[in-house]
C-alpha cells in the first residue's frame, strides 16, 4: 500500500513537473507587449488593405471584416489565458491545429472555393499584401527573444532553420519598385512570393513539430511553448493565416495577370 502511495506521489510531482514546463516562467514584458503591438499592426495593414480593394463591395466589408477578426483574435486570447492549449498536451490531434488553426484554414479554403470569394480576393491590391509582410521582421525579433528566454528552439529561429526575416526585409522593396515602379519583372515578383511561402511553410512545419504533442519531432530538449501560451499563440492562429493568404492571393492575382499577357 505505501509502495503504490509512493508511486502515486512521484506520478504526482511529474505530471506536476510537466504542467510547469509547458508555462513560459519569468519572460521579460516587452516581449509580450512587443508581440501584441506585432499582432495589432498585422491586424491593422489587412485592414488598410481591404479598404485599399478596387471593388466599393469589397470596402463595404471592411467594418465586418475587422469586428470578425477582433472576435477570433478575443477568442483566441481567451482559449489561451484558460490554459486550453498548453495542457493535455497528449491530444490528438492538438487542440491548438484543431481549435486554432484548421479554422482558419477552412476559412482560406472557403474564399478561394467560392465565388464571392474569388471576387473577394482578386479585388484585393498586391502593393498593400506584399507590404503586410513587413511584420515578419518584428515577429522573427520576437522569436529570437523567447529562443534567449527557453522558450523555442533555437530551429526556429533566424539562426536555426527560419529565414522568414529576409521577407520582412525585402517586402518593402518588392512593393515600392515592382508594384509603384513598376521596375521589378512581374515574373520575378511571382517568383519571390513562392520562395516566401515556402519559407513560410518551413516554419509553420519545424513549430509544430517542434511543439509539445504526441506529433512533436524536434527540439525535445527544448520544445516550442510559446505558441500554447498568450499572446504567442496568435502567431499561428492569426498572423500566419494572414500572411498565408496574402501570398496565396498574391499568386493567384499574378497568375491571372501573366495568362491574360498571353
Amino acid at each position: 500500500m505505501a509502495g503504490k502511495n509512493g508511486l502515486a506521489v512521484i506520478v504526482g510531482k511529474t505530471a506536476k513537473n510537466q504542467q510547469t514546463e509547458k508555462m513560459i516562467e519569468n519572460l521579460p514584458a516587452y516581449i509580450s507587449l512587443a508581440f501584441v503591438i506585432t499582432t495589432v499592426a498585422t491586424l491593422l495593414l489587412f485592414i488598410w488593405t481591404i479598404r485599399s480593394s478596387n471593388s466599393e463591395l469589397t470596402r463595404k466589408k471592411t467594418a465586418t471584416i475587422s469586428i470578425g477578426l477582433t472576435i477570433w483574435l478575443i477568442i483566441q486570447a481567451v482559449l489561451t489565458l484558460e490554459s486550453i492549449y498548453n495542457t493535455d498536451t497528449n491530444s490528438l490531434p492538438p487542440k491548438i491545429m484543431l481549435i486554432g488553426i484548421l479554422p482558419t484554414i477552412l476559412t482560406i479554403i472557403l474564399l478561394f472555393a467560392t465565388l464571392k470569394g474569388r471576387q473577394f480576393i482578386d479585388s484585393l491590391p498586391l502593393k498593400n499584401l506584399t507590404y503586410l509582410n513587413i511584420v515578419r521582421v518584428p515577429v522573427e525579433i520576437v522569436l529570437f527573444w523567447l529562443f534567449l528566454n527557453k522558450a523555442i528552439p533555437q530551429l526556429m529561429t533566424f539562426e536555426g532553420r527560419n529565414f522568414d526575416i529576409i521577407v520582412g526585409i525585402t517586402a518593402p522593396v518588392i512593393a515600392y519598385f515592382g508594384l509603384t515602379k513598376m521596375k521589378i519583372n512581374p515574373n520575378a515578383i511571382l517568383i519571390w512570393n513562392f520562395i516566401c511561402l515556402g519559407l513560410l511553410i518551413n516554419i509553420v512545419v519545424n513549430a509544430l513539430f517542434s511543439a509539445p504533442s504526441p506529433i512533436q519531432k524536434f527540439a525535445f530538449e527544448q520544445p516550442n511553448i510559446a505558441i500554447l501560451n498568450f499572446p504567442f499563440s496568435w502567431l499561428p492562429t492569426f498572423i500566419v493565416p494572414i500572411v498565408l493568404f496574402g501570398h496565396l492571393t498574391s499568386i493567384r492575382q499574378l497568375l491571372k495577370q501573366k495568362s491574360e499577357r498571353k
